[in-house]
């Protein structure tokens, strides 16, 4: 590839809407051009870049057995009614109409399309297992496109669907998938993290997420340094605590505490530690016709794990509730709330930790007053559910009883499934076992966001001079820098052989032969991030030598000329 051959737009400086480094450098190295929020246009040189991460997803997809296909992006209403999904999607799923009235959606996802191909295919358990995927354009309207291609509208995703005649195999699968996306990570050159996670939206039964490691990531994780143990947050285990409740030792006392609504200035106020403070955060559920008022208590240090609390009896789903229903059930403002003296119409869920504390500091349910020395079973019956309802913290144990956790920052980047029969079992997805009767099949499914993966690796491979690509990812893996290649015939000579030596061997390469300053050229392609860089002049070749410069190195290295053919593809390969 010549550069005068291709298309080369950088820019000096990021507009000023783009977020974090990712966004910026992708911008500025021409890799992306925004059409509207959340939608970019992919340029020539960024869809090199995800041609090779498709690639590499592709090859080991193939090699895992995995066949593929291609799905409508646009489905009919009728298969996500089948599901209960066109209800419960919410406003993320693009819904519309055709001339005719029917309604229609852009696909978000694709459960329901494969499990009607397959109940519509497969017959027979000899005809199972089963494992479909695609590399499809894929649009969730999301309320807040934001960080470029990291969340945005539209989006490439690799997403697979297995279907099983057991629970057993679909095991095997869920673990021949966990292996083959970390071997996709691992040659994609990015540091990463396989961890628990929620189902979600998509449900079923257990599912691990991966996650590019960076500062950015707007997903905590939780691990242990000392055991394999990891896990998204939102599913990571509070241990409760292996001491048991102090006894009562202070008489409960109500405090006047004006204008101090927030456990850190309580603590303050009253000279305690944060520690010995009570967060009651009000909710509500409604269902049936019903509305349940429920206080759900966390230590005043700790944070509310919403998906945790969804999960309890009688709480999904719950919403916060307003101040008007905090006013109706406890007589009393937000900000002075605690689960003391409340009626039998409030249920009181505390948190493992919360249960065991004594000589504790909560609202008072009136304005301006909080309670000190507040004990269980003496000033307040024992909470009507205990459980883990919080956000794990540095330093908590490990769930695994190995060691305590740490926090670090991800980019989830893919994601897999046990969905079981959810999808099956609603959309009658049958097949005759081997005792000829009909059974529903079990399913997983496994995804990866193709294209947010180019913007989590420059989160992770970047300096102040542009992208660091990992060479599998790279829009190139060399370019050829000659300097004057328009005036001196030697120069000229010397990089077309390069040039073509280099493509002969395989190597991915591209001669900068546009009429640029040196600069410039030097500028644009570590902008760009191209890992090997090989500059031709005039000096170096009177000394029979090239100038190659790493694009993490600090230094360049001069190579005699008859070595830098094996150099390259050596540097290249490693």
């Amino acid at each position: 590839m010549r550069a005068s051959q291709f298309f080369i737009a950088t820019l000096k400086e990021a507009p000023s809407d783009a977020e974090i480094v990712s966004h910026q450098l992708m911008l500025r190295a021409g890799l992306i051009k925004r059409l509207a929020g959340g939608i970019y246009s992919w340029m020539p040189m960024g869809l090199r870049v995800l041609r090779k991460v498709e690639a590499v997803v592709r090859e080991e997809m193939d090699s895992a057995g995995a066949v593929e296909l291609l799905m409508p992006a646009v489905i009919p209403a009728e298969l996500w009614q089948e599901t209960s999904r066109w209800e419960k999607y919410g406003p993320e799923l693009l819904r519309l109409k055709d001339r005719h009235q029917r309604d229609f959606v852009i696909g978000p996802t694709h459960e329901e399309v494969v499990t009607d191909i397959a109940r519509r295919e497969i017959r027979s358990y000899r005809q199972l297992p089963r494992h479909f995927y695609q590399i499809q354009t894929k649009f969730r309207d999301e309320i807040r496109p934001r960080f470029g291609v990291m969340r945005g509208r539209e989006f490439l995703m690799k997403d697979g669907y297995s279907f099983h005649a057991s629970y057993a195999d679909l095991e095997r699968e869920y673990c021949n998938m966990h292996d083959t996306y970390s071997r996709i990570f691992s040659r994609l050159g990015l540091g990463f993290r396989a961890v628990a996670a929620d189902t979600g939206s998509i449900g079923g039964t257990g599912s691990h997420e991966f996650h590019v490691l960076a500062d950015s990531g707007e997903d905590a994780i939780a691990f242990c340094p000392d055991s394999d143990y990891a896990a998204n947050i939102e599913l990571a285990e509070a241990v409760a605590p292996a001491s048991e409740r102090d006894l009562s030792t202070l008489a409960m006392t109500k405090v006047a505490t004006p204008n101090r609504t927030r456990c850190e200035d309580v603590a303050i106020f009253l000279g305690v530690s944060i520690q010995q403070t009570v967060k009651a955060i009000a909710v509500m559920h409604e269902a049936d016709g019903r509305r349940d008022f429920a206080l759900l208590l966390v230590r005043g240090d700790h944070t509310l794990n919403e998906i945790k609390a969804a999960k309890l009896p009688g709480l999904d789903p719950f919403r916060f509730a307003s101040d008007a229903e905090v006013e109706e059930f406890l007589g009393c403002k937000p900000g002075y709330i605690g689960p003391v003296g409340v009626g039998a119409n409030v249920r009181v869920i505390a948190d493992r930790t919360v249960a065991v504390m004594a000589n504790f500091v909560c609202g008072a349910n009136e304005e301006g007053f909080h309670l000190t020395g507040v004990n269980w079973g003496r000033d307040i019956g024992e909470p009507s559910l205990v459980a883990d309802i919080r956000n794990v913290v540095a330093g908590d144990p490990s769930p695994d009883g190995k060691g305590t956790l740490q926090l670090c920052r991800g980019i989830e980047v893919g994601h897999i499934f046990q969905l079981r029969t959810k999808y099956s079992e609603a959309m009658k997805c049958t097949f005759l076992n081997d005792q000829g009767q009909p059974q529903v099949m079990e399913m997983g499914c496994y995804g990866i966001g193709v294209s947010r993966i180019v913007g989590a690796a420059i989160e992770q491979n970047f300096d102040d001079r542009g992208i660091c690509w990992p060479v599998a990812m790279a829009p190139f893996a060399v370019v050829i820098v000659p300097m004057g290649y328009a005036k001196s015939d030697a120069v000229r000579t010397a990089a077309d052989e390069l040039h073509a030596n280099l493509a002969k061997a395989g190597v991915d390469v591209v001669l900068d032969n546009r009429d640029e300053r040196p600069g410039v050229m030097f500028a644009d392609w570590e902008l760009v991030g191209v890992p090997h860089r090989v500059v031709v002049g005039e000096r170096g070749l009177k000394e029979g030598k090239f100038e190659y410069k790493g694009r993490r190195d600090s230094e360049a290295t001069m190579v005699p000329a008859a070595e830098i053919l094996e150099f390259l593809q050596q540097r290249v390969c490693a």
